[in-house]
């Protein structure tokens, strides 16, 4: 056009940014950006912010912002592409900063700005932000909208607030198959999986993600009857599965040690093609890891080898060590360093393996890498060793790691407490509570499960309550079952049933029967007739029974 001694006009200039959208070629956009000036477009909004959006499709977010900042009056479509752009690099917060700015100029959030900021507090579990951002589109009149209201239901969830996040859901009156979706997926990665079941089985329509999402439930949840009853029923109800049908498949077979079925899979996975997707293929090798078929696991690995990335390191590393192999595990360990310089992040899932298996030598050997090859020990490092140490009955190494931090975060002192726990030495588990309090960080529910099971092994009954008080009263912590069971197991432990059936009257729910069968065994112990009599008739049957 410009050879041809055509002027270029703003729609000329409109159609080629969308082009350069697709193609994301940052050296054309910066001629057009160049070529927009020099003809005298700079004032058109639209174009403008086609660059601002093209800009940051190019990950140059810096410039992004500079373009966004000489638009004169950004629309909302502006508004709307710089707050998307940010969310999409992950600056969650100025996506949060740029909506804000947004309405003190007065300037009305498309439905689709609403939902981006929402999904921004989302992802940096921000729930105060997001529940001053569900206020203003009630107040803009926008949670009818599915979009809206599907981000608003997804922000409460991630935040850990299931009842608010259903409340959103039952008032939202257009439901489409993706709201669905959120909120049952919502239940079943919260480990509610029986509240994600009444809703799946209430959804008009179903699609692949929707079956998968339920698996993904039972499968976090361990409930592996129920996941493998479910997969029942996906073969009779749907013809079609995904990849991700097949990773939460090899992960039944893996959490039931079944491998005749992983082989099952594995065949099924091998006719259909999805052995070249490398996440299949990744918790194929995981499966066969699991359930202790080495020989299978060393075959698929090699026949990945195009494939192999850190994570089948990882797998192939930790099915060797769950076997007790660790020379074995040393050696692919030092071949992985061969092949690839292995991650921080696959270092700390290797550690974590090590301590789950546990493996100390090859937990050692991992260590001895860290240091000797420049990487940062950070808090994240620094927590999976502790862990490892801790668990492989090394605790003084565990305590010289801990002391080593300059900063401590609060899955580190969860670490070193539980690790005391564990270890024999719930005395210190008190001293380093204090310091945790003394340094500023806030406990959570897993600390507080560490201070009452150092209380059970020292026998302080008083001072259990007194944390267990605490939770609610001072660190507005919801005792969640694991708390009230070592509450029990406290009273009972040390004849304490007195206090123990005052205790009962303030539980919010039904003791379930690993409760009851600990009360009824200490009442006979302790000739308590009375309580013992009430839980021995609650085990018998299902009604609920007040306490004596």
């Amino acid at each position: 056009m410009n050879r041809d001694g055509l002027r270029a006009t703003e729609t000329s200039f409109a159609g080629v940014l969308k082009s350069c959208g697709l193609i994301l070629d940052l050296r054309l956009l910066m001629q057009l950006h160049c070529a927009v000036v020099k003809y005298g477009y700079s004032g058109n909004v639209d174009l403008e912010t086609s660059i601002v959006d093209v800009y940051g499709k190019c990950w140059m977010m810096s410039d992004a912002r500079r373009m966004f900042d000489e638009i004169v009056n950004p629309s909302d479509v502006s508004w709307n592409v710089i707050v998307r752009r940010y969310l999409e690099m992950g600056f969650n917060d100025e996506a949060v900063v740029m909506f804000f700015k947004m309405l003190e100029l007065n300037v009305r959030p498309l439905n689709h700005t609403v939902s981006s900021v929402m999904l921004a507090c989302s992802r940096s579990l921000a729930l105060e932000v997001g529940k001053v951002i569900h206020a203003i589109a009630v107040k803009l009149s926008v949670v009818a909208d599915t979009v809206v209201s599907t981000s608003i239901f997804d922000m409460y969830v991630k935040c850990d607030r299931l009842e608010s996040g259903r409340r959103v859901f039952d008032q939202t009156r257009c439901k489409d198959l993706k709201s669905w979706t959120s909120a049952m997926s919502g239940y079943a990665m919260s480990g509610l999986t029986r509240e994600a079941r009444e809703l799946f089985d209430l959804m008009p329509e179903r699609n692949i993600v929707s079956w998968n999402a339920m698996l993904g439930g039972y499968v976090h949840a361990h409930e592996w009857d129920e996941a493998l009853d479910f997969l029942t029923l996906m073969r009779q109800e749907i013809e079609n599965i995904d990849n991700v049908t097949l990773v939460w498949i090899l992960n039944v077979c893996s959490g039931i040690s079944d491998v005749q079925m992983g082989k099952q899979a594995h065949g099924f996975i091998y006719r259909h093609g999805y052995d070249t997707n490398v996440i299949v293929a990744n918790a194929l090798l995981d499966m066969y890891g699991k359930c202790g078929t080495l020989q299978s696991a060393n075959i698929w690995f090699r026949q990945m080898s195009e494939l192999r990335d850190e994570v089948s390191w990882n797998a192939l590393l930790t099915g060797v060590a769950r076997v007790g192999r660790s020379e074995q595990a040393l050696s692919f360990f030092e071949g992985m360093q061969v092949e690839a310089k292995p991650s921080k992040y696959t270092l700390a899932t290797l550690l974590a393996g090590c301590a789950n298996i546990p493996a100390l030598n090859l937990g050692k050997a991992i260590h001895g890498f860290l240091i000797r090859n420049g990487y940062k020990i950070d808090v994240v490092i620094r927590g999976a060793m502790v862990d490892m140490y801790s668990k492989c009955r090394c605790f003084d190494y565990a305590i010289e790691v801990f002391k080593e931090a300059a900063t401590r975060d609060l899955i580190l002192w969860n670490s070193i407490i539980r690790g005391c726990c564990r270890n024999g030495r719930s005395k210190e588990v008190f001293e380093l509570f204090m310091l945790l309090e003394n340094e500023g960080v806030k406990p959570d529910h897993v600390t507080f499960l560490g201070i009452l099971q150092a209380c059970i092994r020292e026998g302080h009954v008083e001072l259990g309550f007194q944390y267990f008080s605490s939770m609610s009263t001072k660190y507005h912590i919801s005792p969640q079952v694991e708390h009230y069971d070592c509450m029990i197991e406290l009273y009972c432990k040390y004849g304490c049933l007195h206090q123990l059936e005052e205790f009962l009257l303030l539980m919010p729910f039904d003791p379930p029967m690993q409760m009851l069968t600990r009360i009824n065994d200490a009442c006979q112990r302790y000739r308590w007739s009375k309580l013992g009599a009430w839980a021995a008739k609650r085990l018998m049957n299902d009604h609920y029974l007040q306490p004596p």
